[in-house]
Order: structure tokens, then sequence, then C-alpha cells
């Protein structure tokens, strides 16, 4: 069973979709914002799963704390407190430079989706790809503070059928057959997330854009936005882990560049009833093993 919503508790957001149409024009004296995004306090408690009670604990386990847990690993932060997978748009741009379509593909690997963040435009299709040698279970839903979620689909990933295991650690990623999902949310919901109904702490985040006029950070905090018309706007970020927006206001100036500053509170205290706790019910011997070897790569709490 989908541990979603709860989760979706605390992640909901508010935001409403715009009632206009998006103008391509010409832009010959466009601007520019760049910026970093960091985040200030602790760094916030993840999410914990306990590999004995999911399927595929040995395989996932690669990577995993090493005492049976697989983390959630939401926020990821550089130097200097640079907050990656913030989303920064500008919001109400009218018109602008063309809005292409946003190809959106996500890839199962070890047990998660890469990206983890991505921006969706509604009414366009995703693309899952499962590189595992194991299935998944794809469930998407869309969702927004206002209007609560909503299924969208849930569909089984299969892996490649040619897909050689030799050992654990022999393992190739090879692609298995596309899922294809058409994308149309309703009124009022602007985030999309995936969540992988075998293995619940894999998790992919989208934010709805209407314009073309965003940016995603990166491990270093940085973002930038070109093409801009001139005016007034108001900037916005997003990240999934943070219940609200920041926003603010920023006027871009012809052929000129404006440089802004971001900064998130860190969430704090208990952020999901998924925490480490210890349980005698769900040790490693109920699977034969004495540990589960994280051989890839050791997460830390």
């Amino acid at each position: 069973m989908s541990v979603l919503l709860p989760v979706l508790a605390i992640f909901l957001i508010l935001g409403v979709s715009p009632s206009w149409a998006y103008e391509e024009v010409h832009v010959s004296n466009g601007g520019a914002i760049s910026g970093t995004v960091t985040i200030e306090g602790a760094k916030p408690r993840p999410m914990a799963f306990n590999l004995v009670t999911i399927p595929d604990p040995v395989y996932c386990g690669r990577i995993s704390t090493g005492t049976g847990w697989r983390l959630v690993e939401d926020f990821v932060i550089g130097p200097d407190a640079a907050l990656k997978d913030v989303v920064v748009v500008l919001k109400e741009v009218s018109k602008g430079k063309p809005f292409k379509d946003i190809s959106t593909r996500i890839e199962a690997i070890d047990c998660d989706f890469f990206p983890f963040v991505n921006v969706v435009r509604d009414q366009t299709e995703i693309t899952v790809v499962n590189m595992d040698p194991i299935e998944h279970d794809i469930q998407g839903y869309e969702t927004a503070r206002t209007r609560g979620a909503r299924v969208l689909f849930n569909r089984p990933l299969p892996m490649n059928p040619f897909h050689k295991v030799a050992g654990v650690l022999g393992h190739q990623h090879l692609a298995g057959e596309p899922m294809v999902e058409s994308i149309h949310l309703r009124k009022g919901r602007n985030v999309f997330v995936m969540q992988c109904g075998f293995h619940p702490y894999m998790f992919s985040w989208g934010l709805v854009v209407d314009n073309p006029y965003y940016g995603i950070t990166k491990e270093d905090g940085k973002f930038e936005i070109g093409d801009i018309p001139p005016g007034e706007y108001t900037l916005s970020a997003w990240h999934p882990g943070i219940n609200k927006f920041i926003e603010q206001s920023v006027m871009v100036k012809a052929n000129q560049s404006v440089s802004v500053q971001i900064g998130f509170d860190a969430p704090q205290g208990r952020r999901s009833v998924h925490e480490m706790a210890e349980n005698p019910r769900f040790g490693l011997e109920l699977l034969g093993e004495e540990e589960i070897h994280p051989s890839l790569r050791v997460q830390i709490p």
C-alpha cells in the first residue's frame, strides 16, 4: 500500500493555475536573473524505510545505511548551505520567448527516480524508464494544498527482459520498455508527484509551469533565467520538502542581469512518520541475513 498520502500531508503546497494563455513573441532586449538558493538551519531529518518490509531488500539495499534502512535524500545541501532541487520560476508572465514542449524523462536507477525534481507542462507527456533488474510500480498523483491529491495513473514498470545479473555487483543497467503517460492537471493543482508502490522511498516531484522562465538549482544552489522581457515580476522558489513558496519582486531591465539571493528556513523536528526507529518485529533475521550491505553507497542519517 502506498505511503504517499501521509507524506503529502507534509509536502502539499499552495498554488493556483493561471487563467491566461502564454503568448510567444520575439525578445530583442531581454534581461536575465541569476542567483543562489540557500537553506538556513540544521539539515532536516530524512524519511527512512525499513528494507526488511519492502521487496528486493538486497538489491535496493546497495544504497542504504548499513543497518537495514533506506533513506529519502530529499535535501541535498552543498558548500555554503547551497540547496539543490529548488525550482525557481517567474510568475504571471503573459508573453516572451518560445515555450517549447518540456521533455520530461524519469529513470528508475538503483531503486531511485532520477531526476528527483522536474518541471512539468500541463497536457504534455512524461516518459518513465526502468533501468533496474527488478520491477517497479508507478503511481502518479497531482496535488495542491487547497485541493488535495488525485490519482493520475498506476501502472507496472517492467524491467528489460534481457537483463542479466552476475551477482549484485555485476549488474549493468539496461533500459526497459518506456512507460509514457499524458499529464493533465485539474484547475488548482500544480504539483505532480510520482512514487513506487513497491519501494515507497522512490519519489520524483514536478512543479507545473505555464511559461518558459524557470530554472532548477544544482548542487551549488545556482540558477539563471534569460531572455526575459523588461518589466517587474514575481520570482517564486519551491522545494518539495518545504511547505511554502518563497516569493520576491524583481525588476528586470533591458540587456541587464540582476542577481538575487533566496533563503529557505530548514524544517525543524519530525517531518514524517517514516523515520528510523528500532522495531524488533522487523529485524534482519527475518531475511536470514546478518546485514544488508550498501555496496554502492552508504547513506548517513
